[in-house]
């Protein structure tokens, strides 16, 4: 099966109307970035018109997707990847007006507080939201009752102490902020910031995972032979989706104001 052929999935019937070179062009991540969108969108109420975050989106194929494909318009938000460069691919794709790219930080975003109908985030969410705060912070850009949404590679269950045999090649220090739906339902229900919608794992989502490095990286032996060796025991696709509780949330503490006054250092001496 040649490149263009491997991109072609009718578990992915959106994905697949997409020109493999372009698809190809794009490749930012470890994933498949139209997948890992389709399948998240599949749960989500998506209309016209919507203001959607597209959180960590590498080099926007999943901001250009979610507009051309459900007419939302996409704020495509980054840190590595540059916006100057995501404005010509969106322009080629016929999405200018629709998608907006900016360079920012996930941690410190210029957004007014409850602006998106939608945040989503593909394959980037582990680096920055398993902090127990950010659920918190990025919530409040979020109206009350709309969707924050993810997906991306993950653990079908946890790993607990260390990594099995089969994995030790492959895994490295930055591999623990990987988890399982059971790990992101616990972590973003103890916040009573939104109401869990569902977070499960994708039917063969290993599989998924091994066609895309066959296609975009077939030098990269390390992780090829752990998808193999693991065979969904441990590796795969996940997704989390919640819904924002009604009301306003506290806004984060940032600064604090100087109230500095001049006060002696050392006691007087008494007499």
């Amino acid at each position: 099966m040649n490149r263009d052929e491997r991109l072609v999935e009718a578990r992915f019937p959106r994905a697949s109307k997409y020109d493999p070179g372009w698809v190809l062009a794009g490749v930012s991540g470890g994933a498949n970035p139209l997948w890992l969108t389709e399948w998240l969108a599949e749960s989500l109420d998506l209309r016209p018109g919507m203001r959607v975050l597209d959180l960590g989106c590498g080099r926007a194929l999943s901001s250009i997707f979610l507009h051309l494909e459900f007419g939302v318009q996409v704020w495509a938000t980054d840190l590595w990847f540059n916006a100057s460069e995501n404005l010509q691919r969106i322009r080629d794709a016929g999405a200018e007006g629709g998608v907006f790219p900016l360079h920012a930080d996930a941690r410190s975003l210029p957004f007014a507080a409850e602006f998106f109908d939608a945040a989503i985030s593909i394959d980037s969410f582990p680096y920055y939201g398993t902090d127990d705060l950010y659920l918190s912070y990025l919530a409040r850009f979020v109206k009350s009752g709309g969707n924050i949404a993810i997906a991306g590679a993950g653990l079908v269950k946890e790993i607990v102490a260390s990594p099995p045999s089969h994995l030790r090649d492959w895994w490295t220090h930055d591999l623990w902020c990987l988890h399982s739906p059971g790990w992101w339902r616990r972590h973003w229900e103890k916040t009573s910031i939104v109401d869990l919608q569902l977070s499960d794992s994708m039917s063969d989502g290993w599989q998924f995972w091994l066609k895309w490095h066959d296609t975009v990286c077939p030098d990269n032996e390390v992780e090829i032979a752990a998808l193999k060796a693991d065979r969904g025991e441990y590796l795969g696709y996940v997704r989390t989706i919640g819904r924002r509780h009604t009301g306003t949330l506290a806004e984060p503490i940032t600064s604090i104001p100087p109230q500095y006054s001049h006060n002696p250092l050392l006691r007087r001496k008494t007499e």
